[in-house]
C-alpha cells in the first residue's frame, strides 16, 4: 500500500492515482473541483497557490518517490493537478473552457513536445516530476488562451 504516510496519499492525488488506468487522468479530473474552488480568486492569489502547491510538490514528489523507490511513480499524480492549475490560470468562464483545458492539458502532457521529453529524462526527483507537467501546462496555456482570444476577436 502506497499511502504508508499521508504525503503519499497527498501525492497521489486524494486516492486518485490508484486507479488502475489511465491515473494521470484521473489525476486531472481530481483537478477540476480544486480549479472550481480557485477560480474565483484574484489572479495574485491563484497564482501564489498554484506557485505555492508546486513547491509543496515538488516535495511530496521527492519523498514519496523515495519511499516507493521509483522515479515517476505512475500513482504520483499531484504533478498533473497543478499541470491543470496552471493550464486553466486567466481561462475564461464555463464548462467548454474547463473541458478543453482539461483535453489541451492530457494532450501535452502525454506527447511531450520539445523540450519537454529531453528535461524529463534529464531532471530527475521531485522537481523533474513537477517540472514536466509545468512545462506541459504552458503549453496547454497558450493554446487555451489562444483559442480564447480568436474565439472572442
Amino acid at each position: 500500500m502506497p499511502w504508508r504516510r499521508f504525503v503519499h496519499f497527498l501525492a497521489f492525488g486524494f486516492g486518485s492515482g490508484k486507479a488502475p488506468v489511465a491515473p494521470g487522468t484521473f489525476g486531472t479530473l481530481m483537478a477540476i473541483p480544486i480549479y472550481m474552488f480557485l477560480r474565483h480568486a484574484p489572479l495574485p492569489v491563484y497564482a501564489g497557490i498554484v506557485a505555492a502547491m508546486f513547491a509543496f510538490g515538488v516535495w511530496l514528489c521527492h519523498v514519496t518517490e523515495q519511499d516507493l523507490g521509483a522515479h515517476d511513480h505512475p500513482g504520483i499524480v499531484w504533478d498533473e493537478i497543478v499541470g491543470y492549475l496552471i493550464t486553466m490560470f486567466m481561462a475564461p468562464a464555463g464548462w467548454k473552457w474547463i473541458v478543453l483545458g482539461f483535453f489541451l492539458f492530457r494532450l501535452f502532457d502525454i506527447w511531450k513536445p520539445f523540450p519537454i521529453r529531453q528535461l524529463e529524462r534529464r531532471i530527475r526527483g521531485g522537481f523533474g516530476n513537477m517540472f514536466d507537467d509545468a512545462l506541459a501546462a504552458v503549453y496547454a496555456w497558450l493554446v487555451l488562451q489562444g483559442f480564447f482570444y480568436f474565439h472572442t476577436a
